[in-house]
C-alpha cells in the first residue's frame, strides 16, 4: 500500500497508523512519486490526496489504474476544488471513491476493512487527518 500526499507529515502519519494496523504502508510525497512507485512496487492499494502540486492525485490515479487495474484507489481531500476535478474525471469515465478530510484514523481503518485493528493502532489522543494535522 502507498500513501501519496504532498504534505509529508500527513503521508508519514497515515503510513505509521496503517503499519501499526498490520498493513505494509509507505509514503510518497507527490503524484509523480506515486507513478514511479506504482511501476516498480505495483501496490494493491493507493491512498492519495487529490490536490497536490504537479500531478494531481486524480491524474496519478487514472494513470495507475490504467497500468494496474486491480489496484484499489482511495482519494481524500479537504479542499473545495476537489469536486471540479472529480467531475472532470467522471466525464472521462473515471470513478474514484473519495474520503473527506478530516478523517479519523479509526474511520479509515474501518473503510479499509480492518476495524478490529483500529484500537491498537490509534494513539490515546488520536490525530485527525486533515489538510493540516490537528489533535482531536
Amino acid at each position: 500500500m502507498r500513501i501519496a500526499d504532498d504534505e509529508p507529515i500527513i503521508a508519514d502519519t497515515l503510513a505509521i497508523i496503517l503499519n501499526q494496523a498490520g498493513f505494509e504502508a509507505r509514503a510518497v510525497y507527490s503524484g509523480e512519486e506515486a507513478l514511479i512507485m506504482a511501476k516498480s512496487i505495483q501496490p494493491d492499494l493507493l491512498i492519495s490526496d487529490v490536490v497536490m502540486t504537479g500531478i494531481t492525485g486524480i491524474a496519478a490515479a487514472i494513470k495507475i489504474r490504467a497500468d494496474l487495474p486491480s489496484c484499489k484507489i482511495l482519494l481524500f481531500s479537504g479542499q473545495a476544488v476537489t469536486s471540479d476535478l472529480l467531475e472532470e474525471a467522471r466525464i472521462q469515465n473515471h470513478e474514484f471513491e473519495v474520503l473527506a478530510k478530516p478523517i479519523h484514523p479509526t474511520d479509515l481503518l474501518i473503510k479499509l476493512g480492518r476495524p478490529e485493528m483500529s484500537a491498537g493502532a490509534i494513539p490515546e489522543k488520536p490525530l485527525l487527518i486533515t489538510d493540516k494535522l490537528s489533535r482531536r
